[in-house]
């Protein structure tokens, strides 16, 4: 297989979940620098996904890897980005940047697969895919379903409007012809347009004037 088709194989919904992440992470990096060092002490939480250093690997790369090697269905990636909504939500004092969005992808991930697909691998693997201790990737995972009260379920309708989001941001990255505009193939079994929640996106798009800021 050659490195075009590997590329290819790489669902859109994983690309344009990591542009939309990197862009946030972005600003708020920005926001972040921009503050005295007093300032950063005093805003910054204390957090397991905070990490000293940001890694060198990009948000997309990282995505990719987990794509590639932990063979998750395109779904997952809606449900994590779900749950990383859930979770940023109950945590509004943390802001995703660039220390902390690896973290939150892996853990928000790992516990998207175990819920959606029917064969996944252990948290240890899971932990080498991430490039953490397998220690590190039990306790954030604890800390992330504590952090979303254990709200795991995913209804057709929230479903269909996350990815309706995120088809918004694939048009906002790729302005499509009037006459052909691109699918985002991250719908599941069982689920279709028809179960669309026009409230349920609002209220994403609302996220976006909060911190952290995960929809924009």
């Amino acid at each position: 297989m050659t490195t075009g088709e590997m590329v290819e194989a790489v669902p859109r919904v994983v690309s344009i979940l990591s542009a939309l992440l990197q862009r946030v992470a972005e600003r708020n990096d920005a926001a972040a620098a921009a503050l005295t060092t007093a300032e950063a002490q005093q805003q910054r939480p204390v957090s397991a996904f905070q990490g000293l250093t940001k890694p060198a690997i990009s948000i997309g790369g990282y995505l990719e890897r987990i794509f590639r090697f932990a063979s998750c269905s395109p779904s997952c990636f809606v449900v994590a980005y779900i749950y990383l909504d859930r979770f940023l939500r109950r945590r509004p004092a943390l802001a995703v940047d660039s220390f902390n969005v690896h973290r939150l992808l892996i853990t928000s991930v790992l516990t998207a697969v175990k819920f959606v697909d029917d064969i996944c691998y252990n948290n240890a693997y899971f932990a080498r895919v991430g490039g953490i201790s397998l220690v590190e990737m039990n306790y954030l995972e604890v800390d992330f379903l504590f952090g979303i009260a254990f709200d795991l379920n995913v209804t057709p309708a929230a479903f269909a409007s996350y990815c309706a989001v995120l088809q918004s941001e694939m048009a906002y990255l790729d302005p499509p012809a009037p006459l052909d505009a691109p699918r985002l193939h991250c719908y599941s079994a069982g689920t279709s347009d028809h179960h669309d929640d026009p409230a349920a996106a609002a209220t994403v798009h609302r996220h976006n004037q909060q911190q952290p800021q995960l929809t924009v």
